[in-house]
């Protein structure tokens, strides 16, 4: 039997990187997938894939940021399946890694908003349907950034790191509802999220704190092999794992 035949699951940020490897994992495993985006073109083709191979996916443009949005995705997975068993808040966006004394209000309110508040609205939106039901599975992306100081800059950095705590204190008040929540923490990854950095402009103080440490990572990820982790997190196979936190990044954190 598929691990997650009959499941229905939300995936955002499912166009490209690991959100599409996620969202093709899931359908393959016999989840119906709602997947989400702000880029219909990689919607629209993710869904002809999973279509293809025979999964039952709804794709849905949503900016996560707006809370309209955000309702409206929950309508339609309400609407189209009836339920939700799985949420995976797997879209983000990365900073330009300035420290503190650099980061503007409009790089810090842009990753918070969308790193962290998105997913809590999400994340509140879920367990509404999950506590009807006493079950659910909640799945957030974080990232080794979440864990270590010197991964990113300071927005990210904390945006992440507060991810974590949300992930710990869902999965611990909701256990007794049958709601799981756990994170996933990436190493560096094969994805998009840093298309429009270019490292060459991070200044050079910046660089020299943070190179060495950026200089053992062993490689980076591919999508699918962290995919596989969030499809373990799903899965019965993980049912007494909760509240915490699964390090995905090769060694690279263990130096």
């Amino acid at each position: 039997m598929k691990k997650l035949e009959g499941k229905v699951s939300i995936v955002t940020g499912a166009a490209s990187g690991l959100g599409r490897s996620i969202a093709q994992l899931f359908a393959a495993e016999g989840s119906r997938v709602v997947a989400t985006d702000i880029n219909p073109a990689g919607l629209e083709s993710l869904a002809g894939e999973i279509r293809a191979a025979g999964g039952a996916v709804t794709p849905l443009r949503v900016d996560i940021s707006q809370q309209g949005d955000l309702d409206k995705m929950f309508e339609v997975t309400l609407s189209t399946y009836g339920t939700l068993d799985i949420l995976v808040n797997n879209a983000g966006v990365m900073d330009d890694f300035s420290p503190v004394g650099d980061v503007t209000d409009v790089m810090w309110e842009r990753l918070m908003s969308i790193n962290l508040t998105a997913p809590f609205r999400a994340m509140r939106s879920a367990l509404r349907i999950m506590l009807e039901k006493k079950a659910g599975n909640i799945i957030n992306i974080a990232s080794v950034g979440g864990l270590q100081g010197a991964r990113a800059g300071a927005a990210y950095t904390a945006s992440k790191h507060a991810v974590i705590g949300l992930t710990k204190n869902t999965g611990f008040f909701y256990a007794k509802a049958g709601i799981r929540c756990n994170a996933i923490a990436p190493g560096g990854m094969m994805t998009n999220i840093a298309a429009g950095l270019d490292m060459s402009k991070v200044p050079a103080p910046v660089m020299e704190r943070m190179g060495p440490g950026l200089a053992l990572n062993v490689r980076n990820s591919h999508p699918d092999e962290v995919a596989r982790v969030a499809l373990f997190l799903a899965s019965e196979e993980s049912s007494f794992v909760n509240g915490t936190v699964v390090t995905a990044d090769g060694g690279w954190s263990a130096y």
